[in-house]
């Protein structure tokens, strides 16, 4: 009885982790420029990848599979979101210009930023 229970859980799971990662993808081939993109790809790439990884974790029954989906959790929510927020930051200096449907610019009058007008 509850192993079936989990088994469901962990369906619904992979179908919402799975929805999530397609998401991303859409983004990240529908969005217009480097940032949205970058935003797309490690928040939605994370929540995706989390949601699997807690499935495979609940259907599990081994502790070493588990403790393994778990760093696998922290190693996403650790290294996505900064590895996006320095490659956008890269960018920026490089000089690649925001798409003109943004509407706020924190980094436009900051000294040391090569990409000024």
């Amino acid at each position: 009885m509850i192993a079936d229970l989990l088994y469901f859980v962990a369906g619904l799971l992979l179908v919402i982790g799975a929805v999530f990662s397609f998401l991303a993808v859409v983004g990240i081939l529908r969005l217009p420029d480097l940032y949205t993109r970058a935003h797309a790809a490690s928040k939605a790439g994370t929540v995706g990848s989390g949601l699997t990884l807690i499935a495979i974790a609940l259907i599990s029954f081994d502790g070493a599979v588990i403790l393994r989906a778990l760093v696998g959790i922290v190693f996403f929510m650790l290294t996505a979101p900064i590895s996006a927020h320095l490659l956008a930051r890269a960018a920026y200096i490089a000089g690649y210009k925001p798409c003109g449907e943004t509407v706020f610019n924190a980094l436009e009058n900051r000294e040391g930023n090569s990409s000024k007008d």
